[in-house]
């Protein structure tokens, strides 16, 4: 497929905000200890409100009549993308009340935190069935996808609440340094996994299934045409397999190795905690965004088949 990057900045940034929301609910419940000051809770959601905005602005982007995109809510009873138009908004709301009950100080924000929570998992869980459900395309259409997209977002969410509580929250800081080592290390396991499990598929499709022919030697000489269409510009990303193979090695390297250094020598230390979480976070992202084009890179269009490259 060729990697839209509206598409990638939306579901990485999203993906942060989410796992954001649900470091600060965790730190809410006092899974890290004591529970930090208000300021950390309102600032934090005004974060994870700014990465959930700004992903949602990127998706415009990727929208042929943008003026339309309401009507995206109508086919909600079949579609997961109509799912995710709903949830998205509905889950900015609670983050952003979430954060206005710390900042006023009502009595609603542990019962906005869970019901954020649940909502926020419901919210992954339909971003990556998005992909899951196309089942044409193998590499998507496994569980480890789910996986993926909720370990990540998660991860990244970690971190970024790791360097917020090293400016604003210090007592949490360590404690939230370990479980983002986790989770980073945790969707590393789960990363890999699919890697090996997608370089094993053998595809259902073939150049005789898609012609319709069932003679056992084919090869394609043309396209027929002189030109690029549609099919060779949207469904096949034109890169050489060389270059697709430095994407899958950066992105292990910046979205798990280095963030994973970082985050022990800050989990293990606590010194300069600011900085070391700062940077683990901004090199994960970068990391992602390889991670997510790759991921985008990776599936083959069975169309492909007949389109294997523009004239």
């Amino acid at each position: 497929m060729n990697p839209a990057f509206s598409v990638i900045f939306l579901t990485t940034l999203i993906g942060a905000g989410q796992g954001l929301f649900l470091a600060l609910v965790a730190a809410q419940c006092g899974i890290f200890g004591a529970a930090p000051a208000s300021a950390f809770f309102v600032i934090g959601d005004i974060v994870a409100l700014a990465f959930l905005v700004a992903g949602l602005i990127a998706s415009f982007f990727h929208l042929g009549h943008p003026e339309r995109a309401w009507r995206a809510v109508a086919m909600w009873r079949t579609s997961w993308l109509s799912r995710e138009v709903i949830v998205l908004p509905v889950f900015m709301v609670l983050v952003a009340l979430h954060g206005a009950c710390f900042y006023t100080g009502c009595g609603y924000a542990t019962a906005l935190g869970v019901v954020g929570g649940v909502l926020c998992f419901a919210l992954f869980y339909i971003t990556a069935m998005n992909y899951v459900c196309l089942k044409f395309l193998q590499e998507w259409a496994t569980p480890l996808t789910i996986v993926n997209y909720t370990l990540l977002g998660c991860a990244s969410g970690f971190t970024l609440a790791t360097a917020l509580a090293a400016l604003l929250a210090p007592a949490v800081a360590q404690a939230l340094a370990q479980w983002a080592l986790m989770l980073t290390l945790a969707a590393a396991a789960a990363r890999v996994a699919s890697l090996i499990r997608n370089a094993r598929i053998r595809p259902k499709s073939t150049l005789q299934s898609a012609i319709g022919v069932r003679h056992p030697k084919i090869v394609q000489k043309a396209q027929g045409f002189m030109g690029s269409s549609f099919n060779t510009r949207e469904f096949f990303h034109g890169k050489t397999r060389k270059v697709v193979q430095g994407v899958k090695w950066a992105f292990l390297l910046l979205a798990f190795v280095v963030p994973a250094l970082l985050l022990g020598a800050a989990a293990l230390t606590g010194g300069n905690m600011p900085v070391i979480a700062g940077i683990a976070f901004i090199v994960q992202y970068i990391g992602l965004l390889a991670e997510r084009w790759f991921f985008f890179a990776q599936a083959r269009h069975p169309q492909n088949l007949y389109y294997q490259a523009a004239s």
